[in-house]
């Protein structure tokens, strides 16, 4: 399949949103797999042709979506594509999306399910724009227009996630609560709620993220492994299986793994 991706030219407005243009053809359908990743994936399609994502229940999605954390890599079927995807670091993301997280936590939605009438202007508008810069602006300037300040993770929450971010899934989350002045119970279920993971299964999606891409670059197993956090190779084996859905020599060979050099160059979503 030929890949066409695009960046936006200017930093999107709001903090926690990257974003990036697909536009993906080939010679009849092809299967990939949206792996997961520590941010929830908005997916805004405007082609002539649409894709389609199979949830873990079976049931097939096409069309503009929206992917929380914490699940397994989803199947998609596609010929063509043309879209926007827009990553949001969970701490922002309840406050565009306007639902907290644990509704999406290992789902996906339909945007018009979210969004409404607003998701379906927003696909026409985009299918009408000349240019990837027009369409960046158009997206940056709806999610804008779509934050809202009360629906805004807890600041503890926020410097929660952060910490697990910086750590690359390593800072020990049994010390969390302590460092924030909340009990464990009450910050579990704060963050459960608002981030869509607790901390411990946020803390394993952050960690398999940063050792896949380095997986994808050619290092070593047994050096990722160590570098990363993991006792040994064989728990490094098993994260990439529970995420992927497929063994280590398949997964470093996904598409939408190989191109995230590309379309993701220098993002710092999650610590927003």
């Amino acid at each position: 399949m030929a890949w066409e991706i695009a960046r936006p030219s200017r930093t999107p407005a709001l903090r926690g949103v990257d974003m990036a243009g697909f536009r993906i053809h080939g010679e009849g359908l092809a299967q990939l797999r949206a792996i997961p990743h520590p941010a929830v994936t908005v997916v805004v399609e405007f082609g002539d042709r649409c894709f389609d994502v199979r949830d873990s229940t079976g049931r097939i999605h096409s069309g503009s979506l929206a992917l929380g954390l914490g699940g397994s890599a989803a199947p998609v079927r596609v010929e063509a594509i043309e879209c926007v995807q827009v990553r949001l670091s969970p701490v922002v993301a309840q406050a565009i999306l306007g639902c907290p997280l644990a509704e999406l936590s290992g789902r996906i939605v339909g945007l018009e399910d979210l969004w409404g009438r607003d998701a379906t202007r927003l696909r026409e508008r985009l299918h009408e724009s000349p240019s990837w810069d027009e369409r960046f602006a158009l997206v940056d300037a709806t999610l804008s227009a779509r934050l809202r300040n009360d629906r805004r993770t807890d600041p503890e929450v926020d410097w929660a996630w952060r910490q697990i971010i910086l750590s690359r899934g390593r800072f020990r989350v049994e010390h969390l609560a302590t460092r924030v002045g909340w009990s464990r119970q009450r910050l579990w279920s704060r963050f459960g709620t608002q981030i869509g993971l607790t901390p411990k299964r946020a803390a394993m999606l952050v960690r398999f993220d940063h050792a896949v891409h380095r997986l994808v670059l050619g290092h070593p197993p047994a050096q990722v492994a160590a570098d990363s956090g993991y006792a040994d190779q064989s728990h490094l084996y098993r994260d990439v299986r529970e995420f992927t859905g497929t063994p280590l020599t398949s997964a470093t060979s996904e598409p939408w793994l190989a191109v995230d050099d590309r379309a993701w160059p220098t993002s710092t979503v999650g610590q927003a």
